[in-house]
């Protein structure tokens, strides 16, 4: 993998962890709901797994 591409892969992951950050510091005016918490933990847990996938694909493009 080229430093260009790395260079850019570092600041994408930069950038998705400014993301997080921004979100968790996000205060709900109300309570959410129980089922509205599980469908946002899903959304999130799914996100999480396509972020993982990409860095799985990087570092196996690094490797090679």
């Amino acid at each position: 993998m080229s430093g260009d591409r790395i260079e850019a892969a570092t600041r994408r992951i930069e950038s998705a962890l400014t993301r997080i950050a921004a979100a968790s510091e996000e205060v709900h005016t109300q309570p959410l709901s129980v089922s509205r918490l599980v469908d946002e933990h899903e959304t999130m847990r799914e996100t999480v797994i396509a972020a993982l996938k990409e860095l799985d694909t990087l570092i196996a493009d690094i490797e090679q």
